[in-house]
C-alpha cells in the first residue's frame, strides 16, 4: 500500500513539474543582447514580432565615416549598438537585425538634463554632446522591453512598442532644465548627404509631426512620424543652421530656431523643454511612423496606442512574443541551449517587417501610394540570406505570413518597370544587393509545400520575367553561354551557381503547376554549374567569355577569383539542387567525402585573413565559413554519401561553437534571421538543403524533445533518446515507430503530425 502511494505521489509530482514547465513563460529564455557584440549586428531594443518599429539604443551612428571605401567601424554599427561601447547617443525607431549593411536609424530621441547640447558628441568626449555614459549593470532587455539608466543625466529610460508605435518612458530627476532632443539628422548609413530633406511641424504643445527623406542604401526613402508627449512642453526650438542647410527666403524674417511652429531643411535637430518636480510621474512619449503621411502616422497611433499606459503596451507586446515563441516548444538538456534556441526564434521573427499603415496603405516601388488588398505588406527582404532556411522555417510555423511576404514580393514585381521580383529590398526601394534572384526560391519552396494564399500562376510568371531580365548581373551572358563570364561580370562563378539553383527552383514551380515545357527549359538551365567546373583542378573556377579559364587561379583566395563572400572551396559545394551530380563531377563518393572532410579540418594560411571585410577568423571551422551563408547547407551533404554519420559531430560542433549565450555569441552577423533559422532547424535535427524540394536532410538533434503545433491542428513531435553532450551520433531514426533507412524526411511527414524519434550514441553508426 505504501509502495503504491509513493508511486502515485511521484506520478503527481512529475505531472505537476511537466504542467509547470508547459506553462513556463518562453520570453524569459530570450536574451536580446546575444549578437550585440562584434559581428552579430543585432539590436537589444523593443519591438514586436515583424514590427515596423524597432525602438533601440544607438551607441554610435558614425556620421559620414567614409566615402566609397570600406571602413570596419561602419560595419560595426549596422544595427546601431555595440555592447562594448561606453555611451548611448539616443534611441532611434528603425533598425535592421543582423545585416551586413547599414541604413535606417530614423528619428533619434534623447532625454537630457542641464545645459542644452544639440550635437551628439563623441564616445571619447561625451561631455561635448548630448550622449550619455551608461553601465550594463543598470541596463536590461526583454522581448518588447528595454531599459537603461543614463548615468550623466540620472534619467531612467524605458522603451516598448506596438507594430507601428514606439513608446518611451523617461523618469527624470527634479529639474527645470529637462529636455528631449529629436535628432532628424542621425542615421545608420554613413555617407554625407544621406538626408535629402526633413520637415518638422509643431501641431500643439504636446504633438509634433514631420517626415524624413533620405538617400542612403535605399536611394529614395521617406518616413513620416507623429510624436506625442504625455505632458506639454514649456518651450521648443531647433539648432540654427546657415543658408546651405535650411532655405530661408522670405522665412528669413523669422527666428525659426525658437518657438517657431515649423521648420524644413536637410539637417534638423529639435528640442523640447520640460520642468520636473521631485517624484513627478515619468514623461511618456509616443512616436508613430508611416510610409505614407503624417495623417497615417497619427491614425496608426490612435489605433494601436490611444492611451498612456506603458505597462499595458509592454504586456501586450510580450503576449505577442509568447504566442510566436510557442510555435515551437522544446526541452534541452543544457539551460544555455534553451536560451540560444528561443533567442534564435526571437531573431528569426524580427523580419521581414510590416510595411503599411493600419488601413493597409503603403508607398510602393514606383513611389506611389498603394492599398494592400487582402494581405499584409512586408519589407526588408534580405533574400540572398533568408531563402536558405528562414523562409523554409516560415513554411512550417508562419505559413500565413510567408504567403503575405510572397504577395508583397509580387506587388513589388508589379510595380517594377521590368516586372522583377525583389533582390534585396526595403522601404519601397530595390538595393540590388548581392546576387541571384532568390525570391523564386522562396516562392517555389512555399508552392511545392502546399502553402496557400498567393496566386501561383502569377508567381511563376513573375519568376520567369525575373530570370530573363538581361540587364541584371550577367544574366544575358548566362542565358547565351550557360555561364557568366568573369571578364563581363565579377563574382561570375557565384552568379552562375546561384542562377542555376534559382532556375531549378523555377522548374520545380512549373512542374508543380503541370507546365512541363517550362519545367524542362529551366531544368536544362539549372545545369549551368557544369560550365564552371574544372575537372582538372576539381574546383569551380571563373571562365572567360571565349571559353578559357581565367588565370591564375587560387581555390583559397576570395579576391578576383569569381566568388562573393566565399572562395572556390566553399562555392564548389554549392549545387544544393543536384548533390548526386556534384559527387559525380568530383570523382565519386570517396573523393567527395575527402573534400568535405578536408573543408572542416584544413588550416587556412594567415594571408587569407588579411581582408577582414570578406573573411575573419570568427565564424570559421577549418575552411568552413559558418558566418557566410553559401556554406550553410554543406555539412548536410554527407547525407548523399554512405557516411552520413560524418555530419553529426560537425553539426553539434557548429551548434555549440557558433551560437553561445553571450553578447558575442554569434559566429557571424545574423542576416535577418538566417543564422538563427539554421540553428533552429539543426537543433531540431533536420535541414532544408534545397528549398524548392519537399525533402529535409536528417542531422544530429540538440533537443531532448520538441513539439510543433501546426496550422492544420496537428502536432509534429521530436523525441531524442540517450541525448547528451557526448552522444552526438545518430544510431537510428524512427518515423511514427518505423525505422527509416535513409537520412531524409518529407515535408508531408511534418505536416501530417508525425513523431520523429532519434536514438543517440557516443560513436559513429557506420
Amino acid at each position: 500500500m505504501k509502495k503504491s502511494c509513493i508511486i502515485f505521489c511521484i506520478f503527481l509530482l512529475t505531472f505537476s513539474l511537466q504542467a509547470q514547465q508547459s506553462k513556463e513563460s518562453l520570453i524569459h529564455y530570450v536574451d536580446p543582447f546575444i549578437g550585440t557584440a562584434k559581428m552579430g549586428h543585432t539590436y537589444p531594443g523593443a519591438t514586436v514580432p515583424f514590427g515596423s518599429v524597432q525602438l533601440s539604443p544607438d551607441t554610435d551612428t558614425i556620421p559620414y565615416a567614409f566615402q566609397n571605401k570600406y571602413n570596419p567601424e561602419v560595419y560595426r554599427y549596422c544595427a546601431g549598438y555595440q555592447y562594448d561601447d561606453p555611451t548611448i547617443v539616443g534611441f532611434s525607431h528603425t533598425h535592421f537585425s543582423g545585416t551586413g549593411h547599414s541604413d535606417l536609424g530614423d528619428f533619434l530621441m534623447m532625454p537630457t538634463v542641464g545645459e542644452l547640447r544639440l550635437n551628439p558628441g563623441t564616445a571619447s568626449e561625451p561631455d561635448k554632446g548630448y550622449r550619455s555614459r551608461f553601465s550594463h549593470d543598470k541596463e536590461s532587455a526583454e522581448p518588447a522591453y528595454y531599459q537603461v539608466e543614463l548615468t550623466d543625466y540620472d534619467i531612467k529610460a524605458e522603451l516598448t512598442s506596438s507594430t507601428r508605435v514606439g513608446m518611451h518612458r523617461y523618469t527624470f530627476p527634479e529639474t527645470n532644465q529637462g529636455h528631449v532632443i529629436l535628432d532628424l539628422t542621425a542615421g545608420l548609413y554613413p555617407y554625407e548627404g544621406k538626408n535629402v530633406w526633413t520637415f518638422l511641424r509643431i501641431e500643439n504643445d504636446s504633438l509634433v509631426t514631420g517626415y524624413r527623406q533620405t538617400h542612403g542604401w535605399a536611394r529614395t526613402r521617406t518616413v513620416y512620424f507623429a510624436l506625442k508627449f504625455s505632458k506639454p512642453f514649456k518651450s521648443y526650438g531647433n539648432e540654427k543652421y546657415d543658408e546651405k542647410q535650411v532655405y530661408k527666403g522670405f522665412w528669413g524674417r523669422f527666428d525659426q530656431s525658437n518657438n517657431f511652429p515649423e521648420i524644413a531643411g536637410k539637417e534638423i535637430r529639435a528640442f523640447f523643454d520640460f520642468d520636473f518636480e521631485d517624484g513627478e510621474a515619468p514623461l511618456i512619449a509616443k512616436m508613430s511612423i508611416s510610409p505614407v503621411s503624417t495623417a497615417g502616422a497619427l491614425a496608426n497611433m490612435e489605433q494601436e496606442i490611444p492611451h498612456w499606459d506603458f505597462d499595458q503596451v509592454k504586456n501586450e507586446g510580450q503576449q505577442l512574443w509568447e504566442r510566436e515563441l510557442s510555435k515551437i516548444k522544446v526541452y534541452m538538456v543544457d539551460p544555455d541551449d534553451m536560451v540560444n534556441f528561443y533567442t534564435s526564434m526571437y531573431h528569426a521573427f524580427l523580419g521581414p517587417t510590416v510595411y503599411m499603415d493600419a488601413d493597409g496603405t503603403y508607398r510602393g516601388l514606383d513611389q506611389n501610394v498603394h492599398q494592400a488588398e487582402h494581405f499584409t505588406n512586408y519589407t526588408s527582404f534580405s533574400l540572398w540570406d533568408t531563402y536558405r532556411a528562414l523562409h523554409p522555417l516560415f513554411n512550417i510555423v508562419q505559413q500565413e505570413r510567408n504567403a503575405d511576404m510572397i504577395n508583397s514580393m509580387l506587388a513589388h514585381a508589379d510595380q517594377s518597370v521590368h516586372g522583377m521580383l525583389p533582390i534585396w529590398s526595403h522601404y519601397a526601394n530595390e538595393n540590388w544587393c548581392m546576387i541571384g534572384y532568390h525570391a523564386v526560391s522562396v516562392i517555389a519552396d512555399a508552392m511545392v509545400k502546399g502553402v496557400k494564399g498567393f496566386d501561383h500562376q502569377h508567381a511563376l510568371e513573375a519568376s520567369i520575367k525575373t530570370s530573363n531580365t538581361t540587364y541584371f548581373d550577367g544574366i544575358g551572358d548566362y542565358i547565351d553561354l550557360g555561364y557568366v563570364p568573369e571578364d563581363k561580370s565579377g563574382s561570375s562563378v557565384s552568379k552562375t551557381l546561384e542562377y542555376a539553383y534559382d532556375d531549378w527552383a523555377i522548374s520545380q514551380m512549373a512542374n508543380y503547376l503541370g507546365q512541363e515545357s517550362i519545367a524542362s527549359q529551366y531544368r536544362k538551365r539549372s545545369k549551368g554549374y557544369t560550365h564552371v567546373f574544372d575537372s582538372k583542378s576539381g574546383f569551380m573556377r571563373p571562365k572567360l567569355s571565349d571559353g578559357t579559364w581565367k588565370e591564375p587561379f587560387d581555390a583559397l583566395d576570395t579576391h578576383g577569383q569569381g566568388f562573393i563572400e566565399g572562395n572556390s572551396w566553399n562555392y564548389s559545394l554549392y549545387v544544393p539542387h543536384d548533390p548526386e551530380a556534384l559527387i559525380g563531377l568530383m570523382g565519386g563518393e570517396k573523393s567527395f567525402v575527402n573534400r568535405l572532410d578536408s573543408l572542416f579540418s584544413m588550416e587556412l594560411p594567415e594571408k587569407y585573413f588579411e581582408q577582414t571585410e570578406d573573411i575573419t577568423k570568427e565564424g570559421i571551422i577549418g575552411n568552413y565559413v559558418h558566418g557566410n551563408e553559401p556554406s550553410h547547407h554543406v555539412v548536410y551533404l554527407y547525407n548523399w554519401t554512405k557516411q552520413p554519420y560524418k555530419a553529426h559531430d560537425k553539426i553539434r560542433n557548429i551548434l555549440k561553437t557558433m551560437y553561445q549565450n553571450s553578447p558575442d555569441g554569434l559566429g557571424g552577423n545574423d542576416d535577418f534571421g538566417q543564422m538563427s533559422a539554421w540553428y533552429i532547424f539543426s537543433a531540431l535535427g533536420f535541414y532544408p538543403v534545397a528549398p524548392g524540394s519537399t525533402q529535409y536532410a536528417i542531422g544530429s538533434p540538440l533537443v531532448k524533445s520538441a513539439s510543433i503545433p501546426l496550422p492544420n491542428g496537428k502536432t509534429f513531435k521530436i523525441i531524442t533518446k540517450n541525448q547528451g553532450e557526448d552522444k552526438v551520433y545518430v544510431k537510428a531514426v524512427y518515423l511514427n515507430g518505423k525505422q527509416i533507412d535513409k537520412p531524409f524526411i518529407e515535408h508531408s511527414d511534418i505536416m501530417d503530425g508525425a513523431t520523429l524519434e532519434f536514438h543517440m550514441q557516443n560513436k559513429p553508426a557506420k
